[in-house]
């Protein structure tokens, strides 16, 4: 199933958000999917400490952040969440973003390489990247993806 099938059956894609706290990012971009049924409160938890233990690693210089953990942490079945930040944050000490993509895999080889595969296939695209900003309806995000 292809990011953006996944992204409208989890109904998890959230646009125009205004907040400055990377950690009610983290918990934001989660919610759809604690309440589909897709991950489990604790593996957003498992972010926020990965972060506060390693750094924002999984922040990129095109300003994505793609916030995940193992798949133990509380995967039950393999999603993604978008939200489109109004304006840049910083996660932990490190850099900003404005497009964040929480994803899970129920296993290990999903989690590096399908997961993160994909997202950057879908965001090398600078066309893509600059609609996606400028979206102000989940519609249009749609029609993008």
């Amino acid at each position: 199933m292809s990011i953006k099938q996944l992204l409208i059956e989890a109904n998890a894609i959230q646009v125009g958000v205004q907040e400055d706290d990377w950690q009610r990012v983290i918990a934001l971009a989660a919610q759809p999917l604690v309440n589909q049924g897709y991950i489990h409160e604790s593996y957003y938890k498992a972010v926020i400490d990965n972060t506060l233990t390693h750094g924002a690693y999984y922040v990129f210089d095109e300003g994505i952040a793609i916030p995940h953990a193992r798949p133990e942490c509380g995967v039950i079945k393999n999603c993604f969440s978008l939200v489109l930040l109004e304006q840049p944050i910083a996660f932990g000490d490190g850099e900003k973003a404005d497009i964040v993509i929480l994803f899970g895999a129920t296993d290990g080889q999903g989690h590096i390489q399908d997961g993160i595969r994909a997202i950057v296939e879908l965001l090398d695209n600078p066309r893509v990247m600059q609609q996606l900003r400028a979206a102000k309806q989940w519609q249009e995000v749609v029609d993008i993806l």
